[in-house]
């Protein structure tokens, strides 16, 4: 007689990106083995895959790509998979901004970090009267090829980035995809905008909606309170 298998319960979320609901599942034994594996090789790309892959077996909704879905996206989903799976708490240690010595233990409810939206933010970008462009998030996919940061400062790299972000080039009259061009056409259409143009599309990555959570620590050594800012994955996947 074969063993009986044990059921596994599912939960809904919205997407911040879509606002659509989907339902999804926490990380079995198997899958936390993974990110376990991955987090030893303290090696960014290896813990992205690893992220990525038990993200992909833990979505119960179907039609839902994880290789498109924004950075923003992956990331909140896959807390909240993390909260199911082994708690709905992530103990952080945070550096005291007064000394940037001190490491403060920290803990922090899962369902207090959302993605933040910043109201400037606009996927529309106006080239000049004639022109305009629409922009797509980054997925993840895209950041692990390009190893991207907005403030790096290789700048062949954040320039590939963006041109794989841009969408759709187009005027009254016409519409021009990027799906239908090289990739080098589009990074030689952005090579001619002028210094302010190109500011409008880079406001558009750092306006992008973020996984954020704003707490206040106090230094046990110096007794100051700070405000501190925990931004992206990394600052809670401990």
């Amino acid at each position: 007689m074969p063993l009986p298998t044990i059921a596994t319960p599912t939960y809904s979320l919205e997407l911040p990106s879509t606002k659509k609901t989907i339902k999804y599942r926490p990380f079995l034994v198997k899958e936390e083995k993974l990110l376990v594996l991955a987090l030893e090789t303290e090696d960014q790309k290896e813990i992205t895959n690893a992220v990525r892959s038990v993200i992909k077996n833990c979505i119960q909704t179907r039609g839902v790509k994880v290789e498109t879905l924004p950075t923003f996206d992956i990331e909140y989903l896959f807390l909240n998979i993390r909260g199911k799976s082994v708690g709905e708490e992530v103990e952080v240690n945070i550096v005291a901004p007064d000394d940037g010595v001190t490491q403060i233990p920290v803990t922090i409810d899962i369902d207090d970090i959302k993605v933040n939206e910043n109201p400037e933010h606009n996927k529309q970008i106006k080239i000049n009267d004639e022109l305009m462009m629409e922009m797509r998030y980054p997925s993840l996919d895209q950041f692990i090829k390009n190893n991207f940061d907005i403030n790096d400062s290789n700048f062949d790299q954040s320039f590939e980035l963006i041109a794989s972000c841009v969408d759709k080039i187009y005027s009254e009259e016409e519409v021009w995809s990027t799906d239908d061009v090289s990739k080098k056409e589009v990074m030689e259409f952005l090579e001619q905008m002028n210094s302010i143009q190109f500011k409008d599309i880079e406001k558009f990555f750092e306006t992008m909606p973020k996984l954020s959570h704003t707490l206040k620590v106090t230094n046990p050594k110096t007794k100051v309170e700070s405000e501190v800012v925990l931004e992206g994955l990394s600052s809670f996947f401990a």
